[in-house]
């Protein structure tokens, strides 16, 4: 008999050195509660880490609703939620630093590798259609070919709609790119409005100039070209988002990083679950891809969740050691 639990012992010590690990348990008998965010990518995303932490690691999982500052603040508070799948850090810049010098929250690492992107865009046909069109300061020559059906004589750029931040920051460049006399500013009225618009465009091949946003379902259905414009310069972009500054320039958007934010104490009690986390990041065509499938199935964040657990085994599965990932692909 002791020949035989020595012959287990040195078989488990071997798979492991050679990669083969075996899972940790999840580590702590504490809930392990998620905050599935109210924007698609978020949502999506905390399915997929509940999925993997109940099914894989064996954890006590519970998904609770959620958005950047209150979830945020509860994490910096209560210790609660335990995980915060797409952490937006720009909206909660200060607090957040803050919690992490005082040991109240941790960055487990990116939740999207290359940074949310925003930026002003046309369709790759057309980028291809006119190899001279690459910045924004070349629209003006380019105006025509983006003719606004109510002004024929300008361009139409679609904006963003009104009350979002963004619509202040298009504001802000049109003026600073000075390109009131070629093209008008066009408000769609609503992010429905604005989809529509630019779906409309490209099934039927047509020209537009337009502001988006990622990662998105659009972004990752629709080849995109984005306009180039200098690097992003800090003091610039305060002033273009502030209305009341008049010294708007020409700056990119900035590309905020996007965490997987954690409670402290998940770290201390379930390191294992803190090392799952520190390895998912995926990149904006990744998540791109994700949503299109949700959004031309019209499905809802378990099912898109679900799919990409389906049909990206190749991406997730370098997440979590082996024996983790069969016991999630037995689930599904």
């Amino acid at each position: 008999m002791q020949r035989l639990k020595l012959a287990i012992a040195t078989a488990i010590f071997a798979l492991g050195a050679t990669g083969g690990a075996v899972a940790a348990e999840c580590g702590t008998d504490r809930k392990i509660d998620i905050a599935e965010m109210n924007w698609p990518s978020a949502a999506a995303l905390a399915h997929i880490h509940a999925k993997i932490l109940e099914e894989g690691y064996g954890c006590e999982v519970e998904l609770v609703a959620g958005d950047s500052v209150p979830t945020s603040a509860s994490m910096l508070s209560k210790g609660r939620p335990a995980i915060a799948p797409e952490l937006w850090i720009g909206t909660v810049q200060d607090q957040w630093k803050k919690g992490l010098e005082e040991g109240a929250v941790k960055d487990a690492g990116l939740a999207i590798s290359d940074g949310a992107v925003e930026g002003w865009w046309i369709p790759t046909y057309v980028a291809e259609q006119n190899p001279d069109l690459k910045r924004v300061e070349d629209l003006p020559a380019h105006a025509e070919l983006f003719k606004d059906p109510d002004e024929p004589d300008q361009g139409r750029f679609y904006s963003c709609p009104p009350g979002w931040g963004c619509e202040i920051a298009n504001a802000a460049l049109f003026e600073a790119y000075e390109l009131e006399d070629s093209f008008n500013l066009f408000s769609p009225g609503s992010g429905g409005n604005l989809d529509a618009s630019i779906v409309r465009a490209f099934e039927r091949e047509e020209p537009i100039v337009f502001y988006y946003w990622g990662p998105t379902a659009i972004m990752g259905k629709y080849d995109m070209v984005q306009l180039e414009m200098p690097e992003h310069d800090p003091e610039v972009w305060a002033c273009n988002v502030d209305a009341a500054c008049e010294a708007k320039g020409k700056s990119a958007f900035p590309t905020p990083p996007v965490t997987v934010g954690t409670a402290a104490w998940l770290s201390e009690e379930a390191p294992v679950v803190f090392d799952y986390l520190s390895n998912v990041a995926l990149n904006n065509v990744q998540i791109s891809k994700m949503l299109n499938w949700g959004a031309e199935n019209k499905a809802g964040a378990e099912e898109t969740a679900e799919n990409f657990l389906k049909t990206e085994e190749d991406v997730w599965t370098q997440w979590v050691p082996a024996d983790v990932a069969e016991k999630v692909k037995a689930a599904l």
